[in-house]
């Protein structure tokens, strides 16, 4: 199996660098550097969009991913509680019958 490649951050802001100080073309950028081209857009777009907060690196993710996986485990639990309910609703309307 391929093991995945890693990039400093550094090394993706001197790559993004290259485009805004250059002007060359992203895929040739790409191309010198031994990545895909799809990457180099990628790592520009998330500077563009978070700025300083870009490539938070080892495991680290931006604060709106946080806020986010959060929200996904309360979620979980409060369907996991909502069918528990839905459950003992059931069990009493036959007990009560």
């Amino acid at each position: 199996m391929k093991q995945r490649r890693r990039y400093t951050k550094e090394f993706k802001m001197a790559a993004i660098g290259q485009i805004e100080e250059t002007g060359r073309d992203v895929r040739d950028i790409a191309f010198d550097l031994g990545i895909h081209h799809n990457t180099l857009y990628r790592w520009w777009r998330e500077l563009r969009e978070d700025g300083a907060a870009a490539f938070p690196g080892n495991g680290q993710v931006k604060s709106n991913e946080d806020e986010v996986r959060r929200l996904e485990r309360e979620l979980a639990r409060v369907r996991e509680e909502r069918d528990i309910l839905k459950k003992a609703v059931t069990f009493f309307a036959r007990e009560s019958k």
